[in-house]
């Protein structure tokens, strides 16, 4: 690790071992670890016994005049002092001015997630991929032809279609679906029993060969049932496509949940 900074060692009256000397206050503990501290000519001296281990700071400095003095290869090693310490935060200002500054090692950054890279890989390879449509209820007709233009282009290249049963957007996707004559990659999964959808709903439902009812929600508000649906479709889906407006708030609380369950979230906002 290359040095950035430079430590001032603490006094030391004779030669003794310390395993157990505070390096600098911070909200990890850090001590010195396998040194033994040693006091010949006015000048400090440290040998390391333990291998270095990840994530320590190192601090070097000749201590025979009482400054601190930048470390190099020309000086012996018994000139020098070593100190190992756990943690990753700076020294506050009064530290700095009674025990000098030391270097910090850059926060080791964790390793990504590989099921969501997974999912973008497979993404990028167009690979076949179970895909779940949400949207308003409330788009005109030519939004409606772009969604239909849009489920049929994603059945015919072997997608798998999860959607609700309601008007609009979920309409639009059922009949693009059904023109792709694929009726096996596409589920409708609906919020309530079948008899609770309006007469138009049950109309074209009837068309679709994967219908799964939710008869104990009967009871609900539609409101609730229909989030406990969005939940439900998410749970068999990789990627989402949504269509909605700034406002339509349970869409917008259906992509924040897939976004926390690393979906893929395409948003369309139709204002």
């Amino acid at each position: 690790m290359p040095l950035l900074g430079l430590c001032r060692p603490p006094p030391v009256l004779a030669a003794a071992q310390s395993h157990c000397a505070p390096c600098c206050s911070t909200s990890v503990s850090r001590f010195l670890v396998g040194s033994d501290l040693r006091a010949s000519a006015g000048k400090w001296s440290a040998r390391s016994h333990q291998q270095q281990p990840r994530g320590y700071v190192e601090c070097r400095a000749q201590a025979s005049d009482g400054e601190a003095h930048a470390f190099d290869d020309r000086r012996r090693p018994d000139e020098s002092w070593r100190a190992y310490a756990y943690g990753d935060e700076l020294p506050t200002q009064a530290e700095t001015v009674t025990q000098g500054v030391q270097t910090v090692q850059t926060e080791h950054k964790s390793t990504p997630d590989l099921d969501y890279l997974q999912e973008l890989l497979a993404i990028q390879q167009n690979g076949p991929r179970a895909i779940g449509f949400f949207g308003t209820r409330n788009m005109g007709f030519m939004h409606q032809q772009l969604i239909e233009i849009l489920s049929y282009a994603m059945v015919i290249t072997k997608n798998h279609i999860y959607t609700s049963g309601a008007a609009g957007t979920n309409a639009a996707v059922i009949r693009g679906a059904l023109r792709a004559e694929k009726p096996e990659l596409l589920t409708v999964i609906l919020p309530q029993s079948l008899k609770m959808q309006p007469p138009e709903s049950q109309e074209l439902l009837a068309k679709v060969k994967n219908v799964v009812e939710r008869p104990h929600n009967d009871h609900l508000p539609l409101i609730e049932a229909s989030r406990l649906c969005n939940m439900d479709i998410l749970s068999h889906v990789q990627q989402v496509i949504c269509f909605a407006f700034h406002d339509s708030n349970l869409l917008m609380e259906t992509c924040s949940e897939a976004k926390n369950m690393r979906k893929i979230v395409t948003l369309f906002y139709l204002d």
